[in-house]
C-alpha cells in the first residue's frame, strides 16, 4: 500500500534586515521604485535607508514614530511622518548603482535592536562594494562600542550621525523611557560621540538636535558652541508630533522661534558670533541679537541668501549638502520649515515676516 508524501508548507521568508530594508518615500521616488512627485522640482540624490525588524526598534523615544510603545505594528509605523516602503536590499543596491551618477549621499539609519550592528555592517559592505557615493551611518549608541565604530569605518562608512535629539540631560531622560535591557544612558551617547570624533575625524561626525522637546534656546546655543569647538556638526530638526506617540499632542515650536534658532546657529557656525551678542530672558529664550559693532548688515545678508534656512544634512563629495531630507520637520501639506534647496524670493519674504527680524535686532 502506498502512502502519499506529506505536503510541505512553504516557510514564509521574513522580510527583515539585512536582506530587506525600508527607504524613505522620497528615496523610492528618486530611484524610480515608486511613482510620485515633490511639491517643487529639485534634484534629490540623498538616499535614506532604515533597518527593518519584526519587533522594530526597542528604544522608546516619546516623540518618535518608531517608538516601542507607540500603538500599531512596526511595519505600519511612520518615521518623521513619512512612509518608508520595504525593499529587498540587493534590489536596492542594484538600483542605486544604476542611478549612481545622481546620488549625492547615502545614509543607513540603525534602530535599537540586538541585530542592528551586525546588519548595518552587512549592508554597509554590500553598498560599498558597488557604489562610490559617500555613506553615512545614523547609529544607535546602545548597540555600539569603540571597536564596532572602527570596523564600520573599515567597511567604508564615511560619516557617523548620532540622534542625540535632546540637547540637555534632563530633556534626554524626560522624553525617553529605557530600553528593555536598561542600556539607555546620556553618558553612553556622549561616549559614542567622542569615540566617533576620534575615529572618523573633524567634521565627520554629526549630532541631530530637535527644537521643541522642552529645551531652552540657551541650551541649544550652548551645544552649538560646544560642538563647533570640537569640529562636530550640529544638524537641526523641528519637533513634528507623531500621531499616537507619547508626545503626539505636544505643540511644535512656533515658526518665529524655529527661524531664530536657524539664524543664530548659522551665525555661530559661519561667522563666529560671540554669545555676548545674544540676550536671553528668564526662561532662557532669545529676545535680542546685538549688531556686534555694526555687523547688522551681515545678519541681513545672511537672511537674504537663505542658506540658514536650508535643510542640514551630510555633504556630498564636493561639500554641497548631499542629504536634503525633504519633510523631515514638517508635513508635505505645510509650509517648508527647512528647505531642501535655496529658498526662492517669495520664500525669503515670508521668512522675514516669520522671524520678525526688526524686533529681534532691537529687542522685544
Amino acid at each position: 500500500m502506498e502512502f502519499p508524501l506529506p505536503t510541505m508548507t512553504p516557510v514564509e521568508e521574513k522580510m527583515i534586515s539585512p536582506d530587506y530594508v525600508r527607504i524613505s518615500a522620497a528615496s523610492a521616488m528618486a530611484l524610480r521604485l515608486q511613482s510620485g512627485r515633490f511639491s517643487r522640482d529639485f534634484e534629490f540624490g540623498g538616499i535614506n535607508i532604515l533597518l527593518n525588524y519584526e519587533n522594530g526598534c526597542l528604544s522608546d523615544c516619546g516623540y518618535c514614530g518608531l517608538a516601542r510603545t507607540r500603538p500599531g505594528d512596526y511595519e505600519d509605523k511612520s518615521f518623521i511622518r513619512v512612509d518608508w516602503p520595504l525593499y529587498e536590499t540587493d534590489l536596492l543596491v542594484d538600483r542605486m548603482a544604476q542611478y549612481e551618477d545622481k546620488l549625492t549621499r547615502l545614509c543607513i539609519s540603525m534602530v535599537t535592536h540586538g541585530s542592528a550592528y551586525r546588519d548595518t555592517a552587512d549592508i554597509t559592505e554590500r553598498i560599498c562594494k558597488k557604489i562610490k557615493a559617500p555613506l553615512s551611518l545614523l547609529v544607535a549608541p546602545p548597540t555600539l562600542n569603540r571597536n564596532k565604530l572602527v570596523h564600520l569605518k573599515e567597511l567604508g562608512a564615511d560619516m557617523i550621525g548620532i540622534g542625540l535629539d535632546a540637547v540637555s540631560e534632563s530633556v534626554f531622560y524626560d522624553t525617553r523611557t529605557n530600553v528593555p535591557q536598561g542600556g539607555l544612558r546620556w553618558k553612553n551617547y556622549w561616549d559614542i560621540i567622542n569615540y566617533s570624533r576620534e575615529i572618523y575625524g573633524p567634521w565627520k561626525v554629526n549630532i541631530h538636535t530637535v527644537v521643541g522637546l522642552g529645551e531652552t534656546d540657551e541650551d541649544l546655543v550652548d551645544l552649538f558652541y560646544d560642538l563647533k569647538s570640537r569640529q562636530i556638526l550640529a544638524y537641526l530638526f523641528c519637533f513634528n508630533p507623531e500621531p499616537d506617540s507619547r508626545m503626539g499632542n505636544f505643540p511644535k515650536s512656533t515658526i518665529k522661534r524655529w527661524r531664530r534658532i536657524q539664524l543664530v546657529k548659522h551665525l555661530i557656525e559661519e561667522y563666529d558670533m560671540d554669545k555676548k551678542a545674544l540676550t536671553f530672558n528668564d526662561q532662557g529664550n532669545i529676545i535680542k541679537l546685538e549688531s556686534q559693532g555694526g555687523k547688522v548688515n551681515k545678519v541681513l545678508r545672511t537672511l537674504d541668501n537663505g542658506v540658514p534656512f536650508m535643510t542640514n544634512g551630510c555633504p556630498g563629495e564636493n561639500g554641497e549638502v548631499g542629504c536634503t531630507r525633504p519633510y523631515g520637520s514638517y508635513r508635505p501639506t505645510e509650509s517648508f520649515r527647512d528647505f531642501p534647496f535655496l529658498p526662492a524670493t517669495d520664500d525669503l519674504t515670508l521668512i522675514r515676516q516669520e522671524i520678525k527680524i526688526e524686533d529681534l535686532l532691537k529687542g522685544i
